[in-house]
C-alpha cells in the first residue's frame, strides 16, 4: 500500500477527530498579550489555558531584557551546537545559577524540554540496564523509553506497592546483566495535578539500588519554599539523582535543563544526541532566562499570589459540588461524565456563551465516558475571575446532568 494512502485511512487516536476539532477544540488561536484576558475568534475570553504560572510572560523587566538581548545579538547567536561553536559564557553562567538554585553540583541547558528528556533517558541507559517508570508519565518520557535499549517495567500510577514489585523484578533482571536501575516519575503530573510520591520513592533506596530521575516541568518555580521544585516541597531534593525541568511553564520561555553531579553532567554534555547535533539555545532566551530566574528567586509574592488563586479556585469548585480529583498542585482538573460529543458541546457553551476558555480533554486521551476540563490558575488571575469561573462551571455541570448536551453527532468546528 502507498504510505500516503495508509496515513489518510489511519488518522491516529487523536487525529480521527481532526475534521471536527481543527481550529476550535484543537489548534485554537489565542491572540493578544499573554494573560487571563485574550482574544479567541475575535472575542475577549477569560483564559485558563496557559502555563504562565507566576506571570513572567509579560513582565516589563523580562520583556525589556528579551528585547535588548534580541537587538544586541539577534536570534542566530550563538551559531551552531554547543559542542562545536555554540558555547558562551552566558550559557555557563545560567547553568551555574540553575544548579545552585536546585541544589545540584552542575546543570546542562537543553534546547527544548521534550527533546531533552528523550535524549537524557537514551544517553544515560544501556541494554544492560532497567527502567522502572510511572504509568502516567508524560509523553516525552514515553518517547525516551522507546529510544532507550534498556529493559523497562511500568508501575501503577503513584502505587508504591506496585513500584516495589517492579523494583524486585528489575533487581532480579539486572543481577543477570550487571546493569543498573533507573526509576522515573514526575514531580507534578500535568493532567491530574497530583504529585509524584518523591519522598516514598527515595525511601525505597534503603531497600533497592537505583538512580532516580524526576521530570519537574510543572513543579519548578511553583513548588517548595523557594520555588526550587517538588523535591524541595518534600524535602528530598538531595536524594534526586537527575533533576529535570523546563522553561516553558513558570519561566514562560522555551528550553530547559538537567541538574545532577558533575561527572554525569559531563557525560550528558558529550552524549546527548539531541544537543550534540542541534543548534545552541539562542542568546535572547539565555539572557532572558537569567532575568526570569532572578525574579523567580527575589519576588516570592508571585508564588504567593498564584497559590491564593489556586486555593480559592479549587476550594470554590469543591464547594460547588464539582469533582477536581486528587490534585494537590496548581493544575486544576474538573471531571465530568459524558460522551465525546457532550464534551465538545460543554466546551463550546463555555467559550461561546460564557466567554471562558479552558482545555477540554476527552477519549481516547482519558477513559471513555469521562470528560476533563483543565484549568491553569496563575498569579495574573483575580478572585473575581475565580468567582465567575466557578459559577460558569456549576451552570454547565447542571446542564450536562439534565441531558441538555445529549446529542450523538459531533460538532464540526468549521461550522462554528
Amino acid at each position: 500500500m502507498d504510505i500516503f494512502e495508509r496515513v489518510k485511512k489511519q488518522k491516529g487516536n487523536i487525529g480521527q477527530y481532526a475534521k471536527q476539532a481543527h481550529g476550535y477544540f484543537a489548534f485554537p488561536k489565542l491572540e493578544g498579550e499573554i494573560g487571563p484576558r485574550m482574544r479567541f475568534r475575535g472575542r475577549e475570553v477569560l483564559n485558563w489555558s496557559l502555563n504562565n504560572y507566576i506571570g513572567l510572560a509579560n513582565d516589563p523587566e523580562v520583556r525589556k531584557v528579551d528585547a535588548e538581548s534580541a537587538a544586541k545579538w539577534g536570534l542566530a547567536y550563538p551559531m551552531g551546537a554547543r559542542m562545536m561553536s555554540g558555547q558562551t559564557t552566558m550559557h555557563e553562567k545560567l547553568e551555574g545559577q540553575l544548579a545552585d538554585f536546585v541544589g545540584k553540583p552542575d546543570a546542562f541547558l537543553l534546547n527544548f524540554g521534550y527533546q531533552g528528556m528523550i535524549s537524557i533517558i537514551d544517553s544515560i541507559t544501556s541494554r544492560f540496564d532497567c527502567i522502572v517508570y510511572d504509568a502516567e508519565s508524560h509523553a516525552c518520557i514515553m518517547d525516551g523509553l522507546r529510544l532507550s535499549p534498556a529493559k523497562r517495567y511500568v508501575y501503577q500510577h503513584n502505587d508504591m506497592e506496585s513500584l516495589r514489585k517492579q523494583l524486585e523484578r528489575a533487581t532480579k533482571w539486572v543481577e543477570t546483566t550487571g546493569g543498573g536501575i533507573l526509576v522515573i516519575t514526575e514531580g507534578v503530573f500535568g493532567m491530574a495535578g497530583d504529585l509524584g510520591k518523591l519522598d516514598e520513592i527515595v525511601a525505597l533506596k534503603s531497600e533497592f539500588e537505583f538512580r532516580f530521575l524526576v521530570d519537574d516541568a510543572h513543579g519548578f518555580g511553583t513548588m517548595g519554599k523557594t520555588g526550587a521544585g517538588t523535591g524541595e516541597h518534600f524535602g528530598v531534593q538531595d536524594k534526586i539523582d537527575l533533576y529535570f525541568a523546563t522553561f516553558a511553564k513558570a519561566m514562560a520561555g522555551f528550553g530547559g535543563f538537567i541538574a545532577t553531579d558533575e561527572d554525569i553532567c559531563m557525560h550528558l554534555r558529550y552524549n546527548m544526541r539531541s544537543q550534540t547535533f542541534a543548534k545552541s539555545l539562542t542568546m535572547p532566551m539565555v539572557e532572558g532566562a537569567i532575568k526570569r530566574l532572578d525574579l523567580l528567586k527575589t519576588q516570592p509574592w508571585r508564588r504567593e499570589k498564584m497559590w491564593q488563586i489556586v486555593n480559592a479556585l479549587q476550594s470554590g469548585l469543591k464547594e460547588a459540588g464539582l469533582n477536581i480529583g486528587y490534585t494537590n498542585s496548581m493544575v486544576t482538573p474538573v471531571y465530568l461524565s459524558g460522551s465525546v460529543a457532550e464534551g465538545m458541546q460543554v466546551a463550546t457553551d463555555l467559550r461561546e456563551n460564557y466567554n471562558l476558555f479552558c482545555s477540554i480533554v476527552v477519549y481516547p486521551v482519558i477513559p471513555k465516558g469521562q470528560l476533563l476540563l483543565r484549568l491553569i490558575p496563575t498569579a495574573m488571575h483575580t478572585l473575581e475571575d475565580v468567582e465567575y469561573t466557578i459559577s460558569a462551571f456549576r451552570h454547565v455541570a447542571e446542564k450536562l446532568e439534565k441531558g441538555e448536551y445529549n446529542k450523538e453527532t459531533l460538532i464540526d468546528a468549521s461550522t462554528l
